[in-house]
């Protein structure tokens, strides 16, 4: 029983959308249980990004093994758990689809109910984790590898997406430029680091503004600037500094960030601002973020950088949720990659 005497509600979450084979145990959507992640980082560095074949391999090794440990760490047994949550999409069709398989066997074999998380949506909750006073209405900003969204969050499971990238998400920028520079895979963590030994101001790289959508996001433009950067200076026979590159790309990326968020809490009259995703563990967009809500009067939320990556633990309190709702799936539950925020 919770404090308030009511029973506990148990989620076994799994999440396979790309290279990281995770699950968990959460309880009551805010309190996480265990969260195990079988990550494939190292052998996707060795070919400058994630192949999706391999990745969809692993997780078939891999994805029984962390189940097995995510209930052994959580002390839980199937007979414990109330429903099965797994994301369904967007991602890479096949690693989704091990995840999809793997949760809806077991919700068959244990008659459990069979919860299908959009992805995004997981990294939105991955706030309730640690921040115990963060209900809706808020606003958050999701930043990561795939995606570059500004979601308007009006109840739990209830969205309103008022900005996303028209072309290269913010994190697939920040790998693509890491890469020019010759930082390898994962770029964003890379970039993070370098760019403290560079000056953000020594390059100027242009912010890209949508004029009839302005909240909506473009990163191809300044991606395109470095690279133009780097070819300019290898045809006049000289160097650059990759740290100044890195860091003048990184506040470029920042800026539009950060004017795009205090635009919509301004205009919307919101006084709660969270970030998610990969990207939100970033230092010099934290660091930025919370200068512009600091001035302006409002809370920020964000995750520890373990919930910024892809985990089961977001996806078991976004499940949490869309149970308590009363969302449940069928058997012919299929994974979804180009799934939109909103869509059942």
């Amino acid at each position: 029983m919770d404090e308030n005497g009511e029973k506990n509600t148990l989620i076994l979450a799994i999440e396979s959308s790309c290279d990281e084979t995770a699950a968990a145990v959460v309880r009551n959507g805010r309190e996480v249980l265990s969260n195990i992640i079988s990550s494939q980082i190292e052998l996707h560095t060795l070919y400058g990004g994630v192949v999706p074949e391999i990745a969809s391999r692993k997780h078939i090794e891999k994805i029984n093994q962390v189940i097995e440990a995510a209930l052994a760490q959580a002390g839980a047994g199937l007979d414990d758990i109330d429903a099965i949550g797994v994301t369904y999409g967007p991602g890479l069709v096949g690693a989704l689809l091990v995840g999809v398989a793997e949760a809806k066997a077991i919700a068959y074999a244990a008659g459990k109910p069979l919860i299908g998380v959009h992805h995004i949506e997981g990294h939105i909750a991955a706030n309730f984790i640690e921040h115990a006073d963060l209900e809706p209405p808020f606003f958050c900003l999701v930043v990561s590898g795939g995606h570059t969204h500004l979601v308007r969050m009006k109840g739990y499971g209830e969205f309103d997406i008022i900005g996303r990238t028209r072309d290269d998400a913010a994190g697939e920028a920040f790998d693509k430029v890491a890469r020019a520079i010759g930082l390898g895979y994962p770029g964003g963590p890379k970039i993070d680091k370098v760019a403290r030994e560079g000056s953000p101001d020594a390059i100027v790289f242009p912010r890209a503004h949508v004029e009839e959508a302005p909240y909506d996001f473009s990163f191809s433009g300044v991606k395109s600037a470095v690279l133009n950067y780097i070819n300019g200076c290898k045809m006049k026979g000289g160097s650059y500094s990759q740290a100044d590159v890195a860091a003048s790309f990184q506040k470029a990326v920042t800026d539009v960030l950060v004017d795009k968020a205090m635009r919509a809490v301004e205009e919307y009259d919101v006084d709660k601002l969270a970030i998610a995703g990969g990207v939100a563990s970033n230092s010099a967009l934290r660091e930025a973020m919370q200068a512009a809500c600091k001035k302006r009067g409002v809370r920020l939320y964000y995750p520890s950088p373990v919930y910024c990556t892809d985990n089961a633990a977001m996806i078991g309190v976004a499940a949490y949720y869309e149970y308590r709702n009363g969302t449940r799936h069928g058997w012919d539950l299929n994974a979804v990659p180009n799934l939109r925020l909103g869509e059942r």
